[in-house]
């Protein structure tokens, strides 16, 4: 029998739902405590999870470093692209008031929090899984056998 087999179980079970929270903790950031950091550092918990149970080559097979590098840059895009945005449409940097001028005041406001919080997400999530691959791929200074 192996003996990781009720881990992996378990993780098969618990990954869903933590991706799931991430996400409704990001959409749901502007409404209650959350956003688009809290919700990256738990969707990279989910892929950290991943691959302390199924190894590292498996998890950067699901989700590469390459990957990662340029979800960093991508989401620090996304968050500058909406403030210059703003600025091309007649506004200040991030007045997401210019993004639906046509309609109330609260809809641009929701849809420039939304598109920032998602780079945010984006960025967060990215460096966090860097971060872990760069730290559990590295090789140890000290032999196995010596500890």
């Amino acid at each position: 029998m192996n003996p990781h087999l009720v881990l992996r179980v378990v993780a098969q079970l618990l990954i869903p739902f933590i991706v799931v929270y991430g996400f409704y903790v990001h959409f749901h950031g502007e409404y209650s405590p959350g956003g688009g950091f809290q919700a990256g550092v738990i969707l990279a918990a989910a892929v950290i999870l991943y691959a302390l149970i199924y190894g590292m080559d498996a998890a950067k097979r699901a989700i590469p470093p390459a990957v990662a590098r340029v979800g960093m840059a991508l989401g620090a895009m996304i968050y500058a692209g909406v403030g210059f945005a703003t600025l091309l449409m007649g506004g200040e940097f991030l007045d997401y008031d210019v993004l639906h001028p046509d309609h109330a005041h609260h809809t641009g406001q929701h849809m420039g929090i939304i598109l920032v919080e998602v780079g945010v997400l984006v960025t967060v999530t990215s460096v966090m899984l860097a971060i872990f691959y760069a730290f559990a791929g590295r090789t140890p200074d000290i032999p196995e056998e010596e500890w």
